[in-house]
């Protein structure tokens, strides 16, 4: 009776352990200028303008498997940030896109 249970439990284990998921909180990064993220941004994120993304990013975290979420106006910056990370060899950077996409995942309201 419990062996389907110790299979299924073992299963699952598997599947967390492969998928990627993290329960980890993610490392939120605003990469616009200080001026757009002091006019509103999601209260967990830090500033590092994209430009400054390669020298700073050890300011935030070393560990290169730490989920990290970045976020611009559009999408077009933190595109260009995912690529650096991704060069300096961070295997879970995410674009989340613009403010307002990055505010509904993180499941809030800006900070102004």
């Amino acid at each position: 009776m419990f062996r389907w249970l110790t299979r299924l439990s073992a299963f699952l284990l598997l599947v967390a352990a492969t998928s990627g998921y993290c329960a980890e909180d993610p490392f939120w990064i605003d990469v616009r200028s200080e001026g757009e993220y002091q006019s509103g941004h999601v209260s967990q994120a830090v500033n590092i303008p994209y430009t400054e993304i390669a020298a700073r990013i050890g300011e935030i975290t070393e560990d290169k498997d730490a989920p990290i979420y970045l976020y611009c106006r559009s999408g077009r910056r933190s595109g260009i940030a995912k690529e650096t990370l991704e060069a300096q060899g961070f295997t879970q950077v995410t674009n989340v896109g613009g403010l307002e996409d990055a505010r509904a995942m993180a499941g809030e309201a800006a900070v102004q």
